[in-house]
């Protein structure tokens, strides 16, 4: 039994009061516009050497960086979450172009700063990283040295930064701007309703096919009838990076991705590899899923369809509870942290028109604070949705004490720790299942979504990867981005489908995020790195949390390679961890398949 009633609009005023007029907001950005003005003169004095004195003055530096980065960081998770809980905040949208700028600025000094750090011979670097602060921060800071020695001159890059503001960032707000006027028309009771896409995309979870068909229907035409302004949009993003990378002399469009996930193209290769090995198993759950709904074959619409009766619906007061419970069987920390977000009203879960769609989790660090943002109906995937955000923030958590530059871990390994989070909530929901048919019905929710972060991303990374390599040519057609999406999506599914989603380039946010390119493969890379984590869990129980937060503390300062080794004991540029974390997911399907025989 519930002691709070968590309430499921979140609480924003913490921070500053009065939204998107707030006057304290405003007065924040001024103050955040003259520290970044502050961190710059500093970096512009410093002239590198191998003094004792020099050690101190990087050390002087990095703290400047931290008075200028947190209080930036602050304002722009702010800025996300009311863009987030109303697509129509037109204030909104002028303060994140406003954030965008302190941003680029702030970025553009960081440059001067990297450069500066590339100029310093080998023997001056190894002086001043003895120095114990600095040592703690080492990883980070050779980063952050070889890739300003692989990229343009400082005042090259400073320019690239600049015109990005109103260049490569602006058309992402202008897609941003274009998904807040999409609505979906649907009949409802005999009344025409115009649903947002968050709200729209949960229909396609629904039991009734002629719901999820009628939806689709309006989903595609919705976005088709806006597909020139996307793929314009699209294109000017992919120019934008592909001439950056021309400028700079890298050949490869994936080199970036990589970078910032820190791994290597053989650990990509070998886990792709192992998915396309076992994915006849993975067909093998589509067609059974197809039959048990008495169609031929899935389309689209159907991969998210509930099958049964089984009533696996809970309130959104019941799913926090399920969450709080079954976090504490593995760890009372992450219990805790799950406990003080619902108590303390972090999260915004409400469903109601004007909400932009998916969810996500930002970080307010001058509050040590998250934020959760996610649109809830009850289902079976909401509260993994949920479960997965919430150990976004639990990374977030596990990480609160160090410096800012060894918080910044990649997206690869943040969605360990979210995916992780979920798989514990999804595999409690299975084994506690009341019937055969609840089972059924949850554990198929389990497996759709091991098989989206298999076959959807991988669809996603196929269509990333042909349209770039298109692109080098020249602009490509809204027609030839449906030809693609769709080759890609066959490829990924292994033409298991009968109907399939052309325009989902148009549709997915995930194409259209500035600030990291290849939005898709570090998904699967976390849910299956995550997978192995888990599977070492269930062996210890309780006594594994405190290896799982030294993992996710160590998580921003190696690359994944060196993180397996050294908290695994595994290679991952070899295939067998990942075979073992596919076998996993493999293993619920078998389970499904002799259940439905």
């Amino acid at each position: 039994m519930a002691v709070h009633t968590y309430s499921q609009v979140w609480d924003l005023d913490i921070f500053f009061e009065g939204g998107s007029n707030s006057r304290e907001f405003t007065a924040h950005l001024e103050k955040t516009k003259a520290k970044i003005h502050g961190f710059q003169q500093s970096v512009e004095s410093w002239l590198p050497g191998s003094s004792l004195e020099d050690a101190a003055t990087l050390k002087q530096l990095i703290d400047r960086f931290e008075e200028a980065a947190k209080p930036l960081r602050q304002a722009g998770a702010f800025v996300s979450c009311l863009q987030a809980q109303n697509t129509q905040d037109k204030q909104a949208s002028e303060l994140k172009a406003r954030v965008t700028e302190l941003s680029a600025r702030l970025q553009t000094v960081l440059l001067g700063f990297d450069q500066k750090l590339s100029t310093c011979t080998p023997d001056e670097w190894t002086a001043m990283m003895k120095d114990p602060f600095l040592k703690e921060l080492k990883f980070i800071l050779s980063e952050r040295r070889e890739r300003a020695a692989d990229k343009l001159p400082a005042e090259e890059e400073a320019l690239i930064t600049s015109l990005s503001i109103d260049g490569y960032h602006g058309w992402g707000q202008m897609y941003d701007l274009l998904v807040g006027s999409v609505k979906i028309p649907y009949r409802e009771n005999g009344e025409e309703k115009l649903l947002s896409v968050g709200q729209a995309a949960n229909l396609f979870a629904d039991s009734d096919r002629k719901t999820r068909k009628a939806v689709f229907t309006a989903w595609e035409k919705a976005w088709g009838e806006n597909s020139d302004f996307f793929a314009k949009v699209l294109n000017h993003l992919a120019g934008f990076r592909l001439n950056i990378y021309n400028k700079r002399g890298w050949d490869d469009f994936l080199k970036e991705p990589l970078e910032m996930n820190r791994m290597k193209k053989e650990t990509l290769d070998a886990m792709w590899s192992s998915i396309s090995e076992q994915k006849e198993t993975m067909i093998r759950f589509l067609n059974r899923k197809a039959k048990l709904l008495g169609l031929e074959a899935l389309s689209w619409y159907d991969l998210d369809a509930s099958l049964g009766q089984a009533n696996t619906r809970m309130s959104y007061q019941q799913g926090a509870d399920f969450i709080i419970e079954n976090f504490s069987n593995f760890s009372e920390e992450m219990a805790g942290f799950a406990r003080k977000a619902f108590e303390d009203r972090w999260i915004e879960a409400e469903d109601r028109q004007g909400k932009a769609p998916g969810g996500f989790h930002t970080y307010f660090p001058e509050s040590s604070q998250s934020r959760i943002f996610m649109t809830y109906s009850g289902t079976a995937s909401n509260v993994s949705t949920l479960a997965h955000e919430l150990g976004h923030g639990f990374h977030t958590y596990a990480m609160r004490d160090l410096h800012l530059f060894n918080r910044s871990y990649a997206m690869n390994v943040a969605e360990t720790a979210s995916t992780f989070a979920e798989t514990i909530v999804s595999d409690a929901a299975v084994k506690k299942a009341a019937s055969r048919e609840e089972k059924l019905g949850l554990l198929e929710d389990k497996i759709q979504r091991s098989v989206a972060l298999m076959m959807n991303i991988q669809s996603r990374f196929l269509f990333e990867t042909r349209f770039y390599e298109e692109r080098k040519k020249g602009v490509v057609s809204v027609q030839r981005l449906n030809e693609l999406m769709k080759e890609a999506q066959e490829e990924a599914y292994g033409g298991a489908l009968k109907e399939y989603h052309p325009l989902f380039w148009a549709s997915k946010l995930h194409f259209f995020i500035t600030g990291v390119p290849f939005y898709n493969f570090p998904y699967t890379f976390g849910f299956l790195f995550s997978m192995g984590i888990y599977a070492k869990a269930l062996e210890e129980g309780q006594g594994y949390e405190h290896r799982y937060m030294a993992l996710l503390r160590d998580s921003a300062s190696m690359t994944v390679e060196e993180l397996a080794q050294k908290h695994l004991q595994t290679d991952l540029t070899k295939k067998d961890f990942w075979e073992q974390a596919v076998h996993l997911c493999v293993k619920d399907i078998e389970e499904f398949l002799a259940l439905t025989e």
